[in-house]
């Protein structure tokens, strides 16, 4: 997959989580923050970064660095999906379905976050098994990277698409096997 250069995109960035975590230590407890942020342009382009520090600014400064440099090309067909498609990372599985226009972004927590800096308007989502932020937006992220258009799926069969969305002929009640 080609890298997408982060500086030539007008890119939003949107805080998911931040995490609290305390270390203890002799003097009592140090606490440090994690912040998971996601970055897009709205017009199929979205990135997911992770930032740590002591401070929340810090952390989600960190985070939209971080996002900026993954930064990944997702197809957006008309401001859905162009199929339905089943991610998972670790225990976390996350369903995404392409709807109709007007349906609107049918979406929670870390899955929102993802689709509306992608771009995505219309579409259903399940969240199945862990709802852990961090595994959540990676297994969104998944379900966007694996999903191909059309022309793609044409190109790679050295088909056109006329072709590819041939109906077969019916066949006649002559060659139909009897049950």
């Amino acid at each position: 997959m080609a890298r997408i250069k982060a500086g030539e995109l007008e890119l939003k960035d949107r805080l998911v989580h931040i995490n609290r975590v305390a270390k203890v230590v002799k003097g009592g407890r140090r606490f440090s923050f994690s912040a998971i942020v996601v970055v897009g342009d709205g017009n199929g382009h979205v990135g997911v970064g992770l930032g740590k520090a002591n401070e929340v600014q810090d952390a989600i400064s960190k985070g939209v660095d971080d996002a900026k440099k993954n930064v990944v090309k997702v197809n957006v067909v008309n401001g859905t999906l162009p199929h339905s498609v089943l991610a998972k990372y670790r225990a976390s599985r996350v369903l995404l379905k392409p709807a109709s226009p007007g349906t609107g972004l049918i979406a929670g927590g870390g899955v929102r976050a993802v689709l509306e800096s992608a771009g995505v308007r219309d579409v259903l989502t399940k969240s199945i098994g862990s709802t852990n932020p961090h595994n959540v937006v990676k297994a969104t992220m998944t379900a966007l990277m694996s999903l191909t258009d059309a022309r793609s799926v044409a190109r790679r069969r050295g088909m056109t698409l006329t072709e590819l969305f041939k109906q077969p002929a019916l066949a006649s009640a002559s060659e139909v096997p009897a049950n």
